[in-house]
């Protein structure tokens, strides 16, 4: 059983609504730097970075992350952990983008990505959906919706990038 849950005019608001929220906490815009986590949270990074360009004039510096050989619950392909950010982040405010939280262990593998790319003066986690089910301590500064869930259900991000539609499905597993 599917059932959609955001369509695309309620992701569009969230990420506006988040998208004013980063600009309230982050007066002052010039050492700011978004960060979007592959596949789907770099184009919703990216989006963000839009509006705010349209919102308050500057375009902000924006790049996408791979953590792929950062996380603890695949065999490591890479040993050197080749993530490496291509832009400069030591003492800038980032930040990170993802489209669904749920256990913590992506952001984990994420914020490892990131401090061997530099030290940043501040991270702050943006997410579309928050599930709940942690595993680790990490909580998200900005929301675009909370969706507790079940083990037993999963939550699928589409975007119109790479799905050809914007749209949030809760499915049963």
């Amino acid at each position: 059983m599917t059932k959609v849950i955001m369509d695309a005019t309620a992701m569009q608001r969230a990420l506006t609504r988040i998208t004013y929220e980063i600009i309230e906490q982050n007066r002052g815009l010039e050492n700011l730097v978004i960060i979007g986590i592959e596949t789907r949270g770099a184009y919703l990074a990216k989006r963000i970075a839009q509006q705010i360009e349209q919102l308050e004039g500057s375009k902000l510096p924006v790049t996408n992350l791979d953590i792929t050989n950062y996380r603890d619950d695949r065999p490591n392909t890479d040993s050197t952990n080749s993530a490496r950010i291509k832009i400069p982040i030591t003492g800038k405010n980032i930040v990170l983008v993802d489209d669904v939280l749920y256990t913590g262990r992506t952001i984990r593998a994420a914020l490892d990505a990131i401090m061997d790319s530099g030290r940043p003066q501040k991270i702050s986690l943006a997410v579309l959906i928050d599930r709940g089910h942690r595993e680790l301590p990490i909580r998200p500064d900005f929301v675009g919706k909370n969706i507790p869930t079940s083990h037993e259900e999963s939550i699928k991000v589409m975007v119109n990038e790479v799905d050809q539609q914007d749209q949030v499905r809760l499915n049963q597993v």
